[in-house]
């Protein structure tokens, strides 16, 4: 079995271990090919499907022409001695999504199909997967609240229907060099959507001292967003792993406060809140300069949905899982294995 990409496409090709039944059988214009020409067309398969050889290349490894080897292809084909599926990447893998809602006591588990590694496909993929869920669960009953990730950023752009719910910024804003974006972007676009009031703020998410945080948390704008953590019903937050480049927190403070958080036990951090492998909350000075939701505060939220994509990430996604502050994963298959395989093993 091969699988590729072809353009937006995932190819995925079978070829046949053994001789297809009465082949040719039904296409008047194929011949049923005999033994040697069988072997032949299944070697010249696998060279050009698993093997990634070029046309020219297997027609001067076999002493063929080109349109030889084209014709060998084309049979192969049409005898059903290779199967070609092709569907869209992204699509939902409905088994490792079972699974992971199941052994994780999730209340909803959403687990993306994809072969890709690469970091800015996969936050495009997980984050249009959960802007589909987003637009299925979200009511106007409902209290949005957005934490900030590069996922969410990429949910927010494929959004575009939301039920009528107000929508609250969860973190201060953190500056990256490869993200326009801001928290307050988010929170605004998507107040857009759902056409309905916005709390947001405007200050960063981690301040020199605590006694600056402190006297921000009591600004106006910033008190009544945080007043409204408790009116959230569904926050949605990104989740990072406490090493380069799975986090935007760590990535924000010195080398000499990320090691010292990491001798403390911090393995995990979910907008603003630490956590060990265990997902215990890891007390830290860190937390006292951070204008964000709160671990009792984010703990309280009936539904937190977390938007994690590397596998990498595995072991902090199972701690944020077990210590209670995500109630639900959008993911994709290579984390979801791993998060299984984890506890599985």
């Amino acid at each position: 079995m091969y699988y590729g990409d072809r353009g937006h496409r995932r190819q995925v090709v079978t070829i046949a271990q053994e001789v297809p039944a009465r082949a040719g059988e039904g296409l008047t214009t194929i011949t049923a090919p005999g033994p040697a020409q069988l072997v032949l067309m299944a070697a010249v398969a696998r060279r050009y499907y698993l093997d990634n050889r070029s046309k020219v290349e297997i027609a001067e490894e076999f002493s063929l022409s080109r349109f030889k080897v084209a014709r060998l292809l084309e049979d192969a084909r049409s005898t059903g001695l290779v199967r070609i599926e092709i569907g869209q990447p992204g699509g939902i893998d409905l088994d490792l999504s079972i699974r992971l809602r199941d052994r994780f006591r999730l209340q909803h588990a959403i687990v993306v199909d994809t072969l890709e590694e690469d970091d800015v496909l996969l936050r495009r993929q997980v984050g249009r997967a959960a802007a589909d869920l987003l637009s299925e669960i979200v009511t106007v009953q409902d209290v949005l609240g957005l934490g900030w990730a590069r996922s969410l950023v990429e949910m927010c752009a494929c959004l575009t229907t939301l039920a009528q719910c107000p929508v609250v910024q969860l973190t201060g804003a953190l500056s990256r060099p490869d993200v326009d974006e801001s928290s307050i972007d988010l929170v605004r676009d998507v107040a857009r959507i759902t056409r309905a009031p916005a709390s947001y703020f405007y200050a960063p998410m981690i301040l020199p001292d605590a006694t600056t945080a402190a006297a921000l948390r009591r600004q106006p704008e910033v008190a009544h967003a945080m007043g409204q953590y408790a009116c959230v019903t569904k926050a949605v937050v990104g989740l990072g792993s406490w090493a380069p480049p799975h986090s935007t927190v760590y990535d924000a403070i010195t080398p000499a406060e990320r090691e010292a958080l990491v001798g403390l036990g911090v393995r995990a951090d979910i907008s603003g809140v630490l956590l060990d492998e265990q997902g215990q909350v890891v007390p830290a000075g860190l937390t006292e300069r951070m204008v964000c939701i709160d671990a009792a505060a984010l703990h309280r939220v009936p539904e937190v949905i977390a938007l994690v994509y590397g596998a990498a990430k595995a072991g902090a996604a199972r701690a944020a899982v077990s210590g209670g502050y995500v109630d639900s994963l959008v993911t994709h298959s290579g984390l979801a294995r791993a998060m299984l395989a984890e506890v599985e093993a």
